[in-house]
This record gives structure tokens, C-alpha cells and sequence, in this order.
């Protein structure tokens, strides 16, 4: 179990060692190489601002939005929500200045579009430095799948039944297009044009896909960007959020109220379009890079270790086969099948608990109160509810003209070791009230 939440973290600032399939033409490390010194602003993966905070051992502070202030006060507790970062309050780094406490990039776009809401700061005094080891959603496949297995008696024979069956009849329809994966991953290149565009095809029957189109675009944008406010920010220690989010929003219609990655899946054609409309030098090498990068994460959050991508197909396969083959894919598959059934409101917390558990045991262990987005360092952080070792301090705030965050009212409130309820987490639900993960 620990060593599954241990290969679900990356630790940017070392060389990776994580297993992974034979037969792929580049390994994990040699990305982790051209990444960080091949790109402009590659250097910021072990060097950001983030990353230094952490294992500095020195307070950390962390801004968090919410529009529930009165029931917190009311309550006195504070709990974690799902999401990329598992079971965490869900936060942006603030770094303190003299004349007030600065909010990261990410911070100051949830300040700016999120008015209806009201701003906590929290300082959090750690016992040591923290590990900078993050969270990477991506490569929790397994954990999903060990928590399915574990749970299932919560479902219904027909629930499970259903989901079993849907979750092959998705691979059964993406089938050609995830061997197309692993061909590109193994040295048989698919052309660029020829591959978004069958990328974007997929990604309905296949939401996971979406997801890591998203990912990998988000990176491709953060390390390449040459912009004047991309460089101003990477001279704070910050990755550029702003670029991203322009993406999702001009790709996706409604993202900006309901943040749903299982819809991202934009064509050659239109990715080029929003990838000018960003920044007009990045576009000629992002198909490319969309190939490549999207191939090699594929191979290496869906398969097993012990298989080889050389040889391995989706075609024909039994869910318990691969599940024993393809772990990682077939939990995400699982995962997102689950928050889209019926009852899913009422089983909730029986799954998603489960892992919270586990998350905080983990982090408890290695000495993490403050998780990150290890799938990148975007600045992405949270809070771990159940560390016993940090003095945490929690504050409103007000937001002065030029920006800065100024605690004005200390609160008497408590972390509590449980998830929300699913009714509070607003922002993964759609117009239904159930929890969005793709479209059936």
C-alpha cells in the first residue's frame, strides 16, 4: 500500500527512479532531462518558489477561498475535499513580504474570479523541512483500483456488474487509438495532425484521455512560454497558471463555471488556434510535443511494470486480466465510473474516505502537512487535515490595493480527519447534482 502512494508522488528536484514497462523508447528520466534543461523555463521544475517554502522547514502560508465562511466560524472545523490532491483543504502559496503576504499567480487568479468569495490564510509551522514529494492524480490509478476491489460489496450485483461492463466497453472503443499510444511510445510515430485529431475522437468514449491531453498541454505551455508575464513570474519562482486556464476556457464551452477535463478535447485544427491565440510562437511544436509526451505518460500510468509495451494490445481483453496488465488505466476507468452511477451520493464517502485515509497515513508517515500537485509544480497545494506534527494558524483576510493578502480577524477553528460532504464540493458536480467525471 506504501509503496503504491509512494509511486503515485514525483519528486521534481531528483532524478526519477519509478518503474515502468519495457520497450519505450525514452525512460521517465530521460523526459525528466529534456524537461528541465531543454525548455525556457525548464530550471523552474526543481527551483520554484513552492519547492523552496517547503524544504526550508520555515513557516508556510497558504491562502484558501471559500464561500462558507459563516459555517466555518459556526462549526469551528475545517474539512478536506477530493480532487487532484486526493484529501486536502485546497490552497495557493502566499509568500510573505513586508507589507503584506503576496499571493502565487494562481492565488491571484482566484482572487480575481472569484469575488463572491471569502479568503482564509492559514500558517502552518511544520516540525521539519518537508519533503517536496507531490501528489501526481495521473498515476493513482492503482490506488482507485485496489479501492474498488476492497469496496465493491458496497454495490449492487447490477451496479458492479454495470460498471464492469461499461468500463470494457470503453476500452473495447478506444482500443485502436490506446495501441496507437503505445506504438508512439515504442518508436512507431504516428503523424501529428493524424494524431490529435484521433486523440480529440477518443476522448469522449475514453474521458481519461482528456485528462492527460490537458496535463500534457499545461506543461507544454508552462515550460515553453516566453511571454513578458510568464518571464515576470518565473523571476518570483512561479510556473505561469494564467496559460492554462485561458486554454481551458477557450476549448471548453462552460469550464469556466464547472471545471470538467472529460470534455477537453480539442482537434488539430482548433489546438493550434488556441495555442496561437495564447502565445503565437508555441504552436508549431506542440503537436509534436502532444504526440510524444501524451504516448510516453500513457504507457507509463497504464501499464503494469512487469508488461512490455512492445507487445502489449487492448484488443480482446477481460477486466480481470487487465487489471492484473493495466492497473493504472483500468483504475481510472473504475474511478470515473463510479462518480457517474446513481447512488454514488450515498457511497461517496464509503470509496473516496477509504483513500483519504490512506493519503493522510502516507504523508503522516513522510512527514508532508502541506501536499502539492506533483503532476506538475503549478503551485497547486493543500492541507493535510490529519498531521499531528505542525501548528497551524488560521486567519480572514482582506485583499489591499495592491494585491496583497492582510490577516484581520484570527479564527478558532480545527482541522477535522474527514472528507466534506459531497454536497459542499460544488465545483465537481454538474447541473444534475451528481459528481461530473465524463460524459456517458
Amino acid at each position: 500500500m506504501h509503496a503504491e502512494w509512494d509511486n503515485a508522488h514525483t519528486d521534481h528536484t531528483t532524478n526519477p527512479t519509478r518503474p515502468g514497462p519495457a520497450g519505450l523508447t525514452e525512460t521517465e528520466a530521460d523526459w525528466r532531462s529534456h524537461l528541465e534543461h531543454e525548455t525556457p523555463n525548464g530550471w523552474l521544475l526543481r527551483a520554484n518558489a513552492t519547492t523552496e517554502s517547503l524544504v526550508s522547514g520555515r513557516p508556510i502560508h497558504l491562502m484558501h477561498t471559500t464561500v462558507a465562511l459563516d459555517a466555518i466560524r459556526a462549526s469551528g472545523h475545517l474539512y478536506a475535499s477530493t480532487g487532484c490532491l486526493v484529501a486536502v483543504l485546497y490552497c495557493a502559496p502566499l509568500t510573505p513580504e513586508l507589507t503584506g503576504l503576496r499571493p502565487h499567480n494562481l492565488g491571484s487568479y482566484l482572487l480575481e474570479t472569484k469575488k463572491h468569495t471569502r479568503t482564509l490564510v492559514f500558517e502552518i509551522t511544520p516540525d521539519a523541512p518537508v519533503p517536496p514529494k507531490g501528489i501526481d492524480y495521473l498515476r493513482l490509478g492503482t490506488v482507485h483500483l485496489r479501492t474498488y476491489l476492497t469496496h465493491r460489496s458496497f454495490l449492487t450485483e447490477h451496479e458492479d456488474a454495470q460498471l464492469r461492463q461499461t468500463a470494457l466497453r470503453r476500452i473495447e472503443a478506444a482500443a485502436l487509438f490506446l495501441d496507437t499510444l503505445l506504438a508512439n511510445a515504442t518508436g512507431t510515430p504516428t503523424p501529428d495532425t493524424d494524431f490529435i485529431d484521433q486523440l480529440a475522437a477518443t476522448v469522449p468514449a475514453f474521458p481519461f484521455l482528456g485528462y492527460l491531453y490537458f496535463e500534457v498541454l499545461s506543461e507544454y505551455l508552462m515550460l515553453h512560454s516566453t511571454s513578458h508575464e510568464t518571464k515576470a513570474y518565473a523571476q518570483l519562482g512561479e510556473m505561469n497558471n494564467r496559460l492554462y486556464k485561458q486554454l481551458a476556457f477557450s476549448a471548453v464551452q462552460g469550464m469556466d463555471k464547472l471545471f470538467d477535463l472529460s470534455r477537453f478535447n480539442p482537434g488539430h485544427d482548433h489546438l493550434l488556434e488556441f495555442i496561437g491565440q495564447i502565445e503565437t510562437g508555441l504552436t508549431a511544436g506542440v503537436a509534436y510535443y502532444v504526440r510524444e509526451r501524451l504516448s510516453h505518460l500513457f504507457a507509463g500510468v497504464a501499464l503494469a511494470p512487469s508488461q512490455d509495451a512492445t507487445s502489449f494490445s487492448f484488443h480482446r481483453s477481460e477486466f480481470d486480466v487487465l487489471a492484473e496488465t493495466a492497473p493504472g488505466l483500468m483504475g481510472q476507468l473504475v474511478f470515473r465510473e463510479l462518480r457517474v452511477i446513481d447512488r454514488y451520493p450515498q457511497l461517496y464517502l464509503a470509496f473516496e474516505q477509504a483513500k483519504a485515509l490512506e493519503a493522510w497515513a502516507y504523508w503522516n508517515t513522510e512527514g508532508i502537512p502541506a501536499p502539492f500537485n506533483g503532476t506538475f509544480p503549478k503551485g497547486e497545494i493543500g492541507i493535510n487535515p490529519a498531521y499531528p506534527r505542525a501548528n497551524c494558524v488560521v486567519w480572514v483576510a482582506e485583499i489591499c490595493e495592491r494585491g496583497l493578502l492582510h490577516p484581520v480577524e484570527q479564527l478558532d477553528v480545527k482541522f477535522l480527519p474527514r472528507l466534506a460532504e459531497l454536497s459542499m464540493t460544488a465545483m465537481r458536480r454538474d447541473e444534475t447534482g451528481k459528481a461530473v467525471g465524463h460524459r456517458r
